[in-house]
C-alpha cells in the first residue's frame, strides 16, 4: 500500500470481527512544522493503526490457507462447488482483476499528454463507466467540476444541497444495483455528506463519494473550510482514502468502485487535496490494485455439503417461512425458482420489497414492526425460519428472545458478522445469496421437497389472512391515507418506481403499494433518515431516464409527508430544471404524523412538538384551506413546478391521473387526517402477542 494514500476501512478479520487494515502515515501529516490539533489526531491514529498491520496481514493468511486447505479435502463435490482446483482458480482471477485495465472501447482523449488531478478523477469515473453523477461545486472541488465540463461522457446532476445529491445518488444506486456517484467540496460540503453516507452503511448501498480538500501544506492548520473528513467518517463508510500523491488516483478510485460493489456493498469515500486536483501528470493507468487482504476475506462461492444442510433441514421442517432482505434483490429471479421448487411462504423486511411478487399467492407481504398479521404469525409458529439477505434488525424482531422461538435458523448472508450477530443461527452459509440459492435449487433436483409437504401450513397462514387482512376504515368525508395509495397503485398499474421520506407515509407506501419486480422501491431503512424522498426520487428518475445505460424511461413517485419533505424541498429546483419525470405525492396531515401515533399510544396524546402547521389555526378544526401550512402548491409554483391540491375522496383518482398525464415534474398535496394509525403494529422491544390490528387517534389508549 503505497505511503502517500490515507486509509481505513471496516473489514473482517479471520474471526469475522470488524478492524481496521494498515494505515500508513502521509508524508506531508509527518512534518512539524505542521501541527495541528486535526493533524496531531491524524498522525496518532494512524500510528495506532500501524500496530495492527502485522496481526491483520497474519489472520488474513491463517484465513485464506484454511479455506485452501478446507477446499483441497477428499471429497468430492459437484461442478459448480469449491473444489481446491477451482478455489485456486478463483484466487488467480481474484489477482488478475486487481490489475486496472482500460475498458472496452475508452479511450484517452489526452493520450500521452499531462493533465490535471481532477481530469484523472474524472477519467477515473470514464472507466468506472459511472456517466452519472450529483456534484455540488465549492472552493475545494471547483478543479472537479471544470473537469467534468471536459468530459463528453460523464454528465453532472446540480442538486441545490450536498444533502440532497448523495440522497439521490442512493436512489440512484437502490433502483439500478450500480455505484452512486456524488462529489462535494471540502468543510461544510463533505460533513452535509454524513447522513447519506451514514445511510448508505446501514442499508448497504454502493457508492462513491469523491470530496475536495484542502491543499496538502493547509492540512492540520485549521484551514478554512477544512474538516478531517476521514476522521469523521471513519465509522460510517466500508473505506475511505486521503489522497497524498497524484500518482495513486488511478489505483485509489478504481479500488474505491471495487469496494463499493463487492461483498456487502456500501459507501466509500475519497477525499482529494485541490493541490493534487490541480497538479499534472500522466495517468498510469497499468497499476494494479493493492486489497489481497480485502480479497483474501471476501466470502468464497458456496460448498455443496453446506448446502445440502439447508436441503436436509427443508426436508425434515413442516412448517417453514422465508425471511428475504436486501440481500435477495438482485437474487430474485432463484428466490421465485426456489418457491416454486417448495411451495414455502415469503415474508419480507422493508429493505426487500420486490426481490418477491407481492402479487403471488404465497407472499405475505412485510414482517416486523408494521408488519402484516399473517406473516408475524407465520414467523412465530414456523419450525424452520430461512432468513436470506437479512441481519435480523430490531424493527422485524422485535423481542429477540421470542422471535421465531419454535424455529430452526437458517443464515445465508455475504457479511459473517451479521451470522449469529442478533440471533443464532443453526444453519449458516456466508455467502451471496444468488450462488447460494442458485445451488440450493440444483440439489432440490436431486433431493426434492415432497409434494405438499407443507400445504397444511400453508392452510393455517391463510386462515389468519382472512381472519386478520390488511384492512383501513371506509370514510366519504376525508382521503384515508392507506386508500390514496392503493388508488396510486392501481392507476400506475404497479408500474411505477417509489421512492419514500421517513414516517407513517413510508409504512403505508411498504404495505398498499404492491412492489412485483426488484429495484422498484427506495426507501431510507436502517437510519431512517427524513428528507430521503424527493433528492432519491430525482437519482432514480435520473437512472431511468431512458438514456442512462438502456434502461426504458419509467416515471418515479415520491411519496412523501409534509414534515419529510420540508426537510430537502429545494431539490424541486433539480427536478424542474433537469426536467425530470418525478411526482412529489405528499400526504399532508400538518404532524409529525408516526411520532403523534406513538404520542397517541404511549403518551397520553401529549402533543410534544408535533404539529406543524398554524399555531392559531389548525387546519383539522377549522377546515379553512387558508389554514393549511406551508402552501405546497404555492411552494411549487414558486420552482415552476405545476401543482394541485385535493381535500376530497372523490376528487383524488381524477388528480392522480392529471398528475401521471403531465409531462415532467407535478406536486399533488393529498390532505389526510392526523389521526390515522400505521396498523398492524408490534410496539418496540414487543413479540408477536403484542400486535395492534386497531384504533387511532380518536380513542383513548390508556
Amino acid at each position: 500500500m503505497s505511503a502517500n494514500v490515507w486509509q481505513q476501512s471496516h473489514c473482517m478479520n479471520g474471526e469475522g470481527r470488524t478492524c481496521r487494515p494498515a494505515v500508513q502515515l502521509p508524508r506531508a501529516l509527518s512534518q512539524t512544522s505542521r501541527q495541528g490539533r486535526c493533524g496531531r489526531r491524524q498522525r496518532a491514529e494512524a500510528i495506532r493503526a500501524q500496530r495492527h498491520d502485522s496481526r491483520v496481514e497474519a489472520a488474513s493468511t491463517k484465513l485464506t490457507e484454511s479455506k485452501i486447505k478446507e477446499a483441497q479435502a477428499p471429497e468430492q463435490y459437484d461442478d459448480w462447488t469449491a473444489t481446491g482446483y477451482q478455489l485456486e482458480e478463483a484466487r488467480q482471477a481474484a489477482k488478475a482483476s486487481m490489475d486496472s485495465q482500460s475498458p472496452e472501447e475508452w479511450v484517452d482523449r489526452f493520450g500521452d499528454e499531462p493533465r490535471k488531478g481532477a481530469d484523472i478523477v474524472v477519467q477515473c469515473l470514464e472507466r468506472e463507466g459511472a456517466h452519472r453523477v450529483f456534484a455540488y461545486p465549492g472552493g475545494c472541488s471547483m478543479e472537479i467540476h471544470q473537469a467534468l465540463t471536459r468530459s463528453n461522457l460523464v454528465k453532472n446532476t446540480l442538486c441545490r444541497h450536498e444533502q440532497g445529491e448523495i440522497f439521490a445518488a442512493e436512489g440512484y444506486a437502490k433502483t439500478t444495483g450500480d455505484v452512486g456517484v456524488c462529489i462535494a467540496t471540502s468543510g461544510p460540503g463533505a460533513t452535509n455528506l454524513v447522513t447519506g453516507l451514514a445511510d448508505a452503511l446501514l442499508d448497504s448501498v454502493p457508492m462513491v463519494a469523491i470530496t475536495g480538500q484542502v491543499p496538502r501544506k493547509l492540512i492540520g492548520t485549521d484551514a478554512f473550510q477544512e474538516t478531517p473528513i476521514v476522521e469523521v467518517t471513519r465509522q460510517i463508510t466500508k473505506h475511505n482514502y486521503l489522497v497524498m500523491d497524484i500518482a495513486d488516483l488511478p489505483r485509489v478510485i478504481k479500488e474505491a468502485f471495487y469496494l463499493a460493489r463487492t461483498g456487502r456493498p456500501g459507501p466509500v469515500l475519497v477525499d482529494v487535496p485541490k493541490d493534487i486536483q490541480q497538479q499534472l501528470a500522466v495517468p498510469d493507468w497499468s497499476i494494479p490494485m493493492a486489497i489481497s487482504g480485502y480479497m483474501s476475506r471476501l466470502p468464497q462461492p458456496p460448498q455443496e455439503r453446506e448446502l445440502k444442510k439447508v436441503v436436509d433441514a427443508l426436508h425434515g421442517a413442516r412448517k417453514p417461512v422465508l425471511y428475504v432482505g436486501g440481500g435477495c434483490l438482485d437474487s430474485s429471479k432463484e428466490l421465485r425458482e426456489f418457491v416454486a421448487k417448495t411451495g414455502i411462504p415469503v415474508a419480507s423486511t422493508l429493505m426487500g420489497l420486490g426481490a418477491f411478487p407481492d402479487s403471488d399467492a404465497l407472499a405475505l407481504q412485510m414482517l416486523g414492526m408494521h408488519g402484516t398479521v399473517f406473516a408475524n404469525f407465520a414467523v412465530d409458529e414456523a419450525d424452520l425460519l430461512l432468513a436470506f439477505g437479512v441481519r435480523f434488525d430490531d424493527r422485524v424482531t422485535g423481542k429477540l428472545e421470542t422471535f421465531a422461538s419454535k424455529a430452526r435458523v437458517v443464515h445465508i448472508d455475504i457479511d459473517p458478522a451479521e451470522i449469529s450477530k442478533n440471533k443464532e443461527a443453526h444453519v449458516m452459509v456466508c455467502s451471496d445469496t444468488r450462488p447460494a440459492i442458485k445451488g440450493i435449487n440444483k440439489l432440490l433436483e436431486q433431493y426434492p421437497v415432497p409434494e405438499g409437504q407443507y400445504s397444511t401450513w400453508v392452510e393455517s397462514i391463510n386462515e389468519v389472512r382472512e381472519k386478520f387482512p390488511m384492512w383501513y376504515p371506509e370514510k366519504d368525508d376525508v382521503i384515508i391515507p392507506q386508500w390514496a395509495i392503493q388508488t396510486l397503485c392501481e392507476e400506475t398499474k404497479g408500474d411505477a418506481i417509489i421512492t419514500t421520506g421517513v414516517g407513517q407515509h413510508q409504512m403505508w407506501a411498504a404495505q398498499w403499494y404492491k412492489y412485483n419486480e426488484p429495484r422498484r422501491w427506495a426507501s431510507s431503512g436502517g437510519l431512517g433518515s427524513m428528507g430521503f424522498g424527493l433528492p432519491s426520487a430525482l437519482g432514480a428518475a435520473v437512472a431511468w431516464d431512458g438514456t442512462d445505460k438502456g434502461r426504458p424511461k419509467k416515471v418515479v413517485i415520491d411519496i412523501d409527508g409534509d414534515g419529510s419533505f420540508l426537510m430537502n424541498c429545494q431539490e424541486l429546483a433539480t427536478i424542474f430544471i433537469e426536467k425530470l419525470d418525478v411526482k412529489c405525492f405528499i400526504m399532508n396531515n400538518q404532524h409529525l404524523g408516526m411520532v403523534v401515533q406513538w404520542e397517541d399510544r404511549f403518551y397520553k396524546k401529549n402533543r410534544a412538538h408535533t404539529y406543524l402547521g398554524h399555531r392559531d389555526a389548525e387546519w383539522h378544526l377549522t377546515n379553512e384551506t387558508k389554514d393549511i401550512y406551508p402552501d405546497f402548491v404555492k411552494m411549487a409554483e414558486s420552482f415552476s413546478v405545476p401543482a394541485k391540491r385535493v381535500l376530497r375522496p372523490e376528487d383524488l383518482r381524477p388528480a392522480i391521473r392529471e398528475m401521471l398525464d403531465t409531462p415532467g415534474p407535478y406536486l399533488l398535496d393529498v390532505m389526510v387526517p392526523h389521526i390515522e394509525h400505521v396498523l398492524p403494529m408490534i410496539p418496540g422491544g414487543g413479540s408477536y402477542k403484542d400486535i395492534i390490528t386497531t384504533g387511532d387517534g380518536s380513542i383513548e389508549h390508556y
